[in-house]
């Protein structure tokens, strides 16, 4: 299918501490937009601090999706979300609307755009899944991750014997399917994507300048009771194993409310995880085509950044 044919969407990614959420509202009153957000931890309810979640006034000023969905006890994976994704855009598009997905986790927008198939996914998964899971635990990674190489060399030769999860994965969809994980995403690579998908990046044209963002959010999160939104989830009966303890912030405060470090020592922690997650956000951007960059100065100048977008994106059709 041609680009042309296909529905499009705007999005608006970046590292963590630029300003995407505030620039998408911007947006999505001027074009008529409505937010789908692309972050794997505002899913949860109950964790609004650490996620660094739209304000009040963002969430009220137009409609958002894809946040508070979950209770913090569920674990979302990448094809749960992106299937409720598609279906929201889809939706916003059928009532005339645009879909302005927002966030910085680059694997859910990938997958949203490309309309991966998820081919680990089937009906009787969750048996299987168990057995390969107690098989790890029996025999070790590396017995578990020679024997994938067997399979799928190529997914096997990118993974660590320590990669539980995803060493389970593959080796399940190859059990499910006949095929290997390898396949399956050549597969996707070359189908066309889903999505005609005009992307906005925002970044600090100065690294310190980003770090000094990341710091001072971190530290605006402890005032806000960042400790006290974890210790009310751990009350709830969350533990470290659960998918929405291990993001980053709600992990390390998690061992200051146990007691296994001090508060000061948590938060420095937290800065350091969040400027390397920041690290990683600009690595997977960096080289992509077609991406429109917005590079901040000091201070994060809005009404300039609306200007230059929707000019971006009326070259793109997108008005």
């Amino acid at each position: 299918m041609h680009l042309d044919m296909q529905p499009k969407i705007v999005v608006i990614t970046g590292p963590t501490a630029t300003g995407k959420s505030h620039l998408g509202v911007l947006l999505a009153r001027e074009l008529g937009g409505e937010i789908v957000s692309a972050d794997s931890m505002q899913l949860y309810r109950g964790m609004d601090i650490g996620t660094a979640k739209p304000t009040a006034e963002e969430l009220a000023a137009v409609p958002h999706h894809l946040i508070d969905v979950a209770d913090p006890l569920e674990s979302w994976s990448v094809s749960r979300w992106t299937e409720a994704a598609d279906a929201a855009c889809r939706d916003i598009l059928a009532r005339g609307a645009l879909p302005i997905v927002v966030g910085g986790t680059g694997l859910y927008i990938d997958s949203l755009v490309q309309g991966r198939s998820f081919a680990e996914r089937t009906e009787d998964g969750g048996e299987c899944r168990r057995e390969l899971e107690e098989r790890y635990e029996e025999i070790g990674g590396a017995a578990m991750l020679r024997e994938l190489a067997q399979l799928d060399p190529q997914r096997a030769a990118k993974l660590h014997a320590r990669d539980k999860k995803r060493i389970v994965r593959a080796y399940e969809v190859y059990l499910l399917t006949g095929r290997t994980m390898t396949e399956h995403d050549e597969e996707t690579r070359r189908r066309a994507p889903r999505y005609d998908a005009a992307v906005i990046a925002l970044d600090f044209s100065s690294r310190e300048e980003l770090y000094r963002r990341i710091d001072a959010r971190v530290d605006a999160m402890a005032e806000a009771g960042l400790f006290g939104e974890v210790r009310s989830l751990l009350e709830r009966g969350l533990d470290a194993g659960c998918t929405a303890m291990q993001a980053i912030g709600y992990k390390e405060a998690a061992l200051a409310v146990r007691g296994e470090l001090t508060r000061s020592e948590a938060l420095e922690l937290i800065k350091r995880e969040t400027r390397r997650y920041a690290k990683r956000q600009l690595t997977w951007l960096r080289g992509r085509p077609d991406i429109h960059w917005i590079r901040w100065d000091a201070e994060p100048d809005f009404a300039r950044a609306r200007r230059d977008s929707t000019i971006f994106l009326a070259g793109r059709g997108i008005r």
